[in-house]
């Protein structure tokens, strides 16, 4: 089956594309992703080219699998740095390759779109082929979700990875302490304390829907973002005019926590909403405070999911400050077809090693959750 490729996502129809997706997760959806294209995030010069690829039939589009042409591995969250060393010592070509990933959010969810299982079979089985052709090295599909894991599972060449994250689930508590009651003594005078420790600094929190900011909160809100990054000394992902556009676009997803001293904004937290989960993606200040990243980015989220009725919240990536506050481990699966057999030999029996360390891992975090023993 021959495969279209398209460098711009407005190039297809929203509502076909959108048609594709299975839950309600805002990350995959055609305004998302073309927001990071159209407003610059991503492009040549970010080392992001969009190349996403199509399965159309009678012109209608009946399978997709969203993709980036790589020339680096950054701003991914499954780190192959090391499999693109060892290429460059062995005279291996690794870049360019392709990914199928959400930019910069390490977040799993749906990343083979199809009408059918069938239909989205034919479009990994023409995959290898594409690769070829294209000289690319590599494709990695990273996040995935039970329905692209099923499909992946019966492709032959396919290497599944294990990662793990931390999300906080919402167990129907009635309020912040009745979720504090769940937890150990200690770990409940930790955390009362910590949020005692904010309120004393007169910091005030305001959250705000995407269609409620102004231009000039945006302006605060990726002063703050982009602080983030110049502090380590690196270049900020997202543009500026990425979360004006996506506040047009899709305004009912976006939620943002405003932490405020003495009426003035001094920290900021960015989120998305979706189906039933809630997504911390980007925080920010512009001054120092005493335990305010862990207010504003993890017990101010928890809270607005248990006002929302919200099932699931997911802070992003890293995790044992996030496991002491009641986030537990959850393992997340990415996949890669590497076509020089060496590269793959070597890459396989590293991740048959890699497992038995994850699942160790999460075992071991699992026990070592605040909450009271049974």
């Amino acid at each position: 089956m021959p495969l279209q490729s398209l460098t711009s996502l407005s190039a297809v129809d929203p509502q076909q594309w959108d048609g594709l997706l299975s839950d309600g997760q805002p990350f995959l959806r055609h305004a998302f992703l073309s927001t990071l294209e159209d407003s610059g995030s991503l492009g040549p010069r970010s080392g992001w080219q969009a190349e996403h690829l199509l399965h159309v039939q009678d012109g209608r589009l009946i399978a997709a699998l969203p993709s980036y042409r790589k020339w680096h591995s950054y701003g991914e969250y499954v780190f192959d740095h090391g499999w693109a060393d060892a290429c460059a010592r062995a005279g291996i070509e690794y870049y360019p390759k392709l990914l199928s990933a959400v930019p910069f959010s390490p977040v799993s969810g749906a990343r083979l779109l199809a009408a059918s299982l069938e239909d989205g079979l034919e479009l990994l089985q023409s995959l290898p082929g594409y690769l070829e052709i294209e000289g690319l090295s590599s494709a990695h599909i990273n996040f995935t979700d039970a329905f692209t894991d099923a499909a992946l599972a019966g492709q032959a060449g396919w290497l599944q990875r294990l990662g793990c994250q931390f999300h906080w689930q919402n167990r129907g508590y009635r309020d912040f302490q009745d979720f504090l009651d769940t937890l150990s003594s200690r770990k409940r005078k930790q955390m009362r304390k910590e949020r005692e420790q904010v309120a004393g600094q007169g910091i005030e929190f305001e959250w705000l829907e995407g269609r409620q900011l102004r231009e000039a909160q945006w302006d605060f809100v990726y002063a703050c973002y982009a602080n983030t990054y110049a502090v380590r000394r690196q270049s900020p992902y997202l543009t500026r005019a990425f979360f004006s556009l996506l506040a047009e676009r899709m305004p009912e997803a976006i939620r943002v926590v405003l932490a405020k001293q003495n009426a003035r904004p001094v920290a900021m937290a960015f989120s998305l909403i979706g189906g039933d989960s809630f997504y911390g993606r980007y925080w920010g200040c512009l001054a120092e405070f005493d335990r305010l990243h862990f207010e504003t980015c993890f017990y101010q989220g928890m809270d607005y999911a248990i006002t929302q009725g919200v099932q699931r919240f997911d802070a992003g990536a890293q995790g044992e400050h996030k496991l002491i506050r009641g986030f537990e481990p959850v393992i997340t699966r990415s996949w890669h077809y590497l076509r020089h057999p060496g590269l793959k030999a070597a890459v396989e029996d590293f991740l048959q090693q890699e497992r038995v360390g994850v699942l160790a891992y999460a075992e071991e975090a699992r026990a070592a959750l605040p909450y009271r023993q049974a």
